[in-house]
């Protein structure tokens, strides 16, 4: 098998798919890198000699003998980039977020429908183990009917990872309700079977925005700016983005387009890192514990009780072959990028899906902004949502 030849967009933090995707002769090769940063093209150069380095997107969206496009740039410049690409007729992988705003996402959808270049949305956590497990569970009827989802995300590494750079403002994420969250939203919707139509949401900046310690800008961020252990408790953070005009705390209730109504609450100052996802059917309830390997699915479903500590049904979540990446899923949403780049089809990641998560993250942070208010989420067009589900085929078989 020939290997393909991988032309890079960003290599940033998510360069880490980059360095996933190059496998000489195992199936892929980086072969070209553009970003403006020239940190970041001398870290590109040594992970992949000979590749062609350079500052211009152009030279890789146009460049004849690349197969393939990864867009890892910050999330506002995907639509354009996304677009670019679909037109030169490279398939393209576009990280999550698809993009910052409803109106870009469906441009980038139409876009790869008109010209029929292949599209895939780099939504990693469909391929984590512990979201696999409670998706086999509710198939096969462990609770039942799924009814409503609760899901809570800690992530105690935000003051580091997202209030020191880019994330921080709203004109190059809209929000942390979308960017942060369109992960979770999109498994919500995968493990409930439906997509969010009503939002209401209330949030606020109740740590960060206090913190006086910024950079000046311009200013580059410290080579301390993430320690697995410092910076803690939140307070001690230093060199934060200039400007953050972003939430740190927020929640978010959901009805979905089948009746299933959910909630998702996230916090970036607390001291752990993790979602906790409680499903209830019809008849049980399961729930993650730690979200990684070590970690378990509980399921309760026999009978009605107390308060017991002990479910009816234990699982524990697997080590993944490949463990590097998002609990080992980074590998497998590569493996499966290459083969759709090769041969097509259906993925268990979805454009369709990967736009519905940033329409109800993008109304939820509306709906925050106004005080609550309750916003409806827009469907997509159906001619759209038909041809992704037909494998990104022009016309059914």
């Amino acid at each position: 098998m020939t290997d393909l030849r991988i032309g890079v967009i960003g290599y940033g933090m998510r360069g880490t798919i980059a360095r996933t995707a190059h496998r000489p002769s195992g199936g892929a090769v980086v072969a070209a890198v553009a970003d403006p940063d020239p940190r970041a093209r001398e870290a590109a150069a040594a992970a992949f000699p000979g590749a062609l380095v350079t500052t211009d997107h152009r030279k890789v969206i146009e460049a004849p003998d690349l197969d393939a496009v990864l867009v890892l740039t910050p999330d506002h410049t995907h639509a354009d980039l996304a677009c670019a690409a679909l037109l030169a007729g490279k398939p393209a992988f576009v990280e999550k977020p698809l993009d910052i705003t409803v109106e870009r996402c469906d441009e980038i959808l139409q876009t790869a429908r008109e010209t029929g270049t292949r599209l895939y949305v780099g939504h990693n956590m469909r391929h984590m183990p512990v979201v696999r497990m409670m998706r086999d569970l509710i198939g096969r009827g462990a609770i039942g009917t799924v009814k409503t989802v609760w899901v809570r995300h800690f992530v105690g590494y935000g003051g580091d990872w997202y209030f020191k750079d880019w994330h921080a403002e709203r004109q190059y994420t809209t929000g942390l309700l979308l960017q942060k969250a369109a992960h979770d939203i999109d498994v919500l919707h995968w493990l409930s079977g439906g997509y969010t139509r009503d939002v209401q949401a209330m949030g606020d900046l109740m740590v960060y925005g206090d913190n006086p310690h910024r950079r000046a800008p311009g200013e580059p961020k410290t080579e301390d700016w993430y320690t697995e252990d410092g910076h803690w408790p939140p307070h001690t953070q230093r060199a934060l983005n200039p400007v953050i005009d972003i939430e740190d705390v927020s929640l978010l209730n959901m009805r979905l387009d089948n009746g299933v109504l959910a909630s998702y609450q996230q916090c970036h100052f607390t001291p752990d890192y993790w979602r906790n996802y409680t499903v209830i059917g019809d008849a049980g309830r399961l729930e993650n514990f730690g979200d990684g390997p070590g970690g378990q699915v509980k399921v309760w479903n026999s009978r009605r009780s107390e308060y017991r500590a002990e479910p009816d049904e234990t699982y524990d979540i697997p080590k993944p072959e490949d463990d590097q990446g998002h609990a080992g899923a980074d590998p497998l949403i590569i493996d499966e990028f290459l083969r759709f780049v090769r041969d097509g089809g259906v993925t268990d990641t979805s454009p369709v899906a990967a736009r519905m998560a940033v329409a109800a993250g993008y109304q939820a942070t509306a709906s925050l902004r106004a005080g609550g208010t309750p916003r409806e989420v827009p469907p997509l067009d159906p001619e759209l949502v038909a041809y992704f589900e037909r494998g990104q085929r022009a016309e059914a078989d």
